[in-house]
C-alpha cells in the first residue's frame, strides 16, 4: 500500500485529508511540525510527502531542502500561498508539484498518481546501517558502539557524498569538485589525506578497507557487504 506523509500544522485539515486519502486506498500518517515531519520522513518510509509551507517551527522550504539532502521521494506542496514567486521557489528547491489551497480531493489524488508515476525514490535511504557504524543522513552524524564519531565538516561531506551513491564508483574529480569546489579538481592530495582520516575513524581495519573502497586511478565507492542491509 502506498504510504503518504502529510506535514501540516492544521490538525483538522490534516485529519480530513487523511480520511479522504484513506478512503481511496492510501496509507496516511501525519506530522504537525517541520521537525517532526523530517523525523517521520526519515523513519516512516513514505512513498510521497504532502507538505504545507507554513509550519510553526520551520518554513516549509527549509523542510523541503532538508528532505532533498537524502531522498528524491515525491513532494507535493499544499499551500495557501498563491504567488508565482512561492511556486517557483518551491519547484526550484525540489518540489514535484504545487497545489494552492483550497483544492478538490479528486485533483489532489490525480496529482499524487502522476507524481508517483514519475518517482524513482525506491533506493533512497536516510539511515545506512553497517556492522560497525551507522550513518544518519538526516541528523548528519555517524554513530558506532562507542557513541558519535567526531567528523570534521569536510570529512562528513565526503562520507555523505559516497553514502548517497552506495555501491557506485564516484570519481576523484567529482568528489573534489563537490566537496572542495571546481578549482580543486586536480588536488588529489587533499582527497588522499581525507580518505585516510575517514578510514582511521570508521574502518575496523584502516589498512584493509571494508567500506570505503579505492578504485585505483578512478575514484572511491562506499560498499556494503552481503551480510549487511
Amino acid at each position: 500500500m502506498i504510504r503518504i506523509l502529510v506535514i501540516d500544522d492544521e490538525a483538522p485539515f490534516a485529519r480530513a485529508l487523511s480520511i479522504g486519502l484513506r478512503a481511496r486506498g492510501y496509507d496516511v500518517f501525519w506530522a504537525l511540525t517541520g521537525r517532526s515531519g523530517l523525523d517521520a520522513a526519515a523513519h516512516g518510509q513514505p512513498d510521497l510527502i504532502l507538505l504545507d509551507l507554513r509550519l510553526p517551527d520551520l518554513d516549509g522550504i527549509e523542510v523541503l531542502e532538508a528532505v532533498r539532502t537524502w531522498t528524491s521521494t515525491p513532494v507535493i506542496v499544499l499551500s495557501a500561498r498563491d504567488q508565482e514567486e512561492s511556486k517557483i521557489e518551491a519547484l526550484d528547491k525540489g518540489a514535484d508539484d504545487y497545489i494552492t489551497k483550497p483544492f478538490a480531493i479528486g485533483e489532489l489524488v490525480a496529482r499524487v498518481r502522476a507524481a508517483l508515476r514519475h518517482s524513482s525514490h525506491c533506493s533512497d535511504r536516510a539511515v545506512v546501517q553497517t556492522d560497525h557504524f551507522t550513518i544518519d543522513l538526516v541528523a548528519k552524524r555517524v554513530m558506532n558502539a562507542q557513541g558519535q564519531v567526531r567528523l570534521t565538516a569536510t570529512e562528513w561531506q565526503v562520507v555523505e557524498l559516497l553514502t548517497k551513491h552506495i555501491g557506485d564508483l564516484v570519481s576523484q574529480r567529482q568528489i573534489l569538485r563537490e566537496v572542495w569546489g571546481p578549482r580543486f579538481e586536480d588536488r588529489l592530495d587533499y582527497l588522499w589525506v581525507y580518505m585516510a582520516r575517514i578510514r582511521r575513524k570508521l574502518e575496523p581495519n584502516p589498512s584493509q578497507p571494508r567500506y570505503f573502497i579505492t578504485e585505483p586511478g578512478m575514484g572511491y565507492r562506499f560498499q556494503l557487504s552481503l551480510s549487511m542491509e
